[in-house]
């Protein structure tokens, strides 16, 4: 979808976005909620009508200073207000509940889709950004969409009750318009209608000619205010590497790159946005002063008292002001828009990335629940079909201990993402041990933000304190162990030595009968990789796979396989 057109797919796709939630297992209670909201909006329409009733009756009595019927006005209009105002509040109370579930619903899917086959993953490595701040998608534009929808819906609704009910009554109001040209006789019946109807619609069209541009200025500033947020956050979390290359200058430079970028878009929405203020605030008082000049001279010959002037007047404009509709909301509907197209570019983002991983994921055959690991004639390629690794054939029995080597870059962590699954470009045949009892250990571990408990027993595992106080003092980290419960943004506290050591941890408490380790001690010294890798080869009946650069691993493995050239040795 290109940002800013709207066609007959768009529109197709809003609708699906749309009504998977009024289709899903929450729809009686949704269809309950927007029912109860038509019909509070339609009853405060309906104290509209009455009090434009009123107005005709009120300045009627003070232009004939009858005191009795002005007091009667007064307690009327107190009745009429507070019941509009009841059903007004009421209806938006309804329809903040309902944008609230809604988003509750849709984020929630959204997080299923997001989180699911590792698609948080694949949208990373394989998209080439096609797909960018997937966080701020789920956050910012749920919300947005779900709010704003039903926003524009209830005022949709409202606008659409309030001519059907008001325009009866103003073409009643409208006494036929004659008037002569070139010597002939003219009657138009319903005259005031016709000057509303032709005042909003020339008003929504300059309305959309000035201002349609605001929808890919507002998609673009949504990606910038991300992209912006994002490299700022990204300093922080490498914020050591950073300091250590002295590189704050340099980052300054990148963050007001991005900045720069982001306030040039702004300028052109203010401008933009200025334009669009001035037609439409010149549209809204012209509006005011609109309808007594079109009535003003049925008025003038009495052929109307003051009341049925000022029930003209209001009944006019609540035609108007329905029929302008578009014209009020327009900045909010183009922000709208904006954020409907990340919504659709997500979902055709996660929906090609699913196209695209599945069929390279059907050339490779991965049977699990072997008592060995077994390739056959497996190939490995880079996202853009280069082959990186070849007829890669070996069988690693249980209870082997086999370390990987090759030179950086040769493929081994590549591999090791195939095996657990993680990378769809490979074909061939592979036979694998069961998922629940293997486990992958990255370089750099992942640390959930939390406890310092809930980070040693990630992801789910299960062990009693006294437990994790011994292991973690085995795995040298006794000075952390009285801290289980303090909570941290442990990726940055701990060391990535540290980490490192509480990877070890989660396999000491899990007890996988395979562990495949991708460089898991390359931040220990040796003294303490020589400990672990030691108790680790004391589990009976562990197996081993260890990509390592190290010379002192080879004595904890009794097999090495090297890869030379693309190919497997050993």
């Amino acid at each position: 979808m290109v940002s800013g057109q709207w066609n007959r797919e768009t529109a197709k796709a809003l609708w699906q976005l749309t009504a998977r939630y009024w289709k899903s297992e929450e729809k009686k209670s949704a269809w309950l909620y927007l029912l109860g909201i038509v019909i509070l909006t339609m009853a405060a329409v309906y104290m509209t009508l009455l009090l434009n009733d009123w107005f005709n009756e009120f300045y009627s009595a003070l232009q004939n200073y009858d005191s009795d019927a002005v007091y009667h006005g007064l307690i009327r209009f107190t009745a009429i207000a507070f019941g509009h105002i009841a059903f007004s509040v009421y209806a938006y109370y309804l329809q903040q509940t309902l944008a609230l579930r809604w988003r509750r619903w849709m984020t929630e899917k959204y997080l299923s889709r997001w989180t699911a086959r590792q698609m948080f993953y694949r949208l990373e490595m394989f998209s080439g950004g096609r797909s960018d701040n997937p966080d701020q998608r789920i956050s910012e534009d749920i919300n947005l969409f779900t709010s704003r929808t039903l926003s524009f819906t209830a005022g949709l609704l409202r606008a659409v009750t309030t001519i059907f009910c008001f325009i009866f009554v103003l073409w009643s109001l409208s006494e036929p318009l004659s008037f002569s040209l070139f010597g002939s006789t003219f009657h138009i019946y319903g005259y005031l209608v016709w000057t509303a109807l032709a005042y909003s619609v020339i008003g929504t069209w300059l309305t959309h000619k000035v201002g349609h541009k605001l929808v890919g200025l507002n998609f673009l500033q949504q990606k910038l205010e991300a992209d912006f947020r994002y490299a700022m956050v990204r300093l922080r979390e490498t914020s050591e590497s950073v300091a250590f290359y002295h590189g704050g200058g340099e980052e300054k430079k990148i963050l007001t790159s991005r900045f720069h970028k982001l306030l040039v878009n702004t300028v052109y929405i203010i401008r933009k946005q200025k334009q669009l203020s001035w037609l439409t605030n010149s549209y809204g008082q012209i509006a005011i002063i609109f309808p007594f000049v079109v009535a003003a001279p049925r008025y003038l010959s009495r052929n109307i008292s003051l009341g049925g002037l000022m029930q003209v007047a209001n009944c006019f404009g609540k035609v108007q002001e329905s029929m302008s509709y578009f014209v009020d909301v327009y900045s909010s509907l183009a922000e709208w828009m904006s954020c409907v197209e990340r919504l659709l570019t997500f979902d055709e983002h996660m929906d090609q990335m699913l196209r695209e991983t599945e069929g390279e994921e059907k050339k490779l055959v991965r049977k699990e629940g072997s008592e060995t690991l077994t390739l056959s004639h497996v190939n490995v390629s880079l996202p853009d079909g280069k082959p990186l690794l070849t007829d890669l054939s070996c069988t690693i029995e249980e209870g082997d201990r086999v370390i990987l080597k090759g030179p950086s870059g040769s493929g081994k962590s590549t591999l090791l993402r195939l095996l657990a699954g993680l990378w769809p470009f490979g074909e061939g045949e592979i036979h694998l041990p069961s998922a629940k009892n293997s486990l992958f250990i990255p370089q750099k571990p992942y640390m959930p933000i939390g406890t310092l408990k809930e980070a040693a027993l990630y992801p789910g595992g299960e062990g009693k304190e006294e437990e994790l106080k011994k292991l973690m003092e085995t795995c040298g980290l006794a000075s952390w162990a009285a801290h289980l419960e303090d909570e941290g943004d442990w990726s940055h506290i701990l060391s990535l030595g540290e980490q490192q050591k509480l990877a070890f941890v989660r396999i000491f408490i899990t007890r996988p009968r395979w562990v495949f380790l991708d460089e898991a001690t390359s931040a220990m010294d040796e003294e303490t990789e020589n400990r672990l890798y030691r108790l680790l080869s004391s589990l009976p009946g562990i197996t081993l796979i260890s990509v390592g650069h190290r010379s002192t691993l080879d004595k904890y493995h009794t097999r090495v396989l090297r890869i030379r050239e693309g190919r497997l040795e050993g």
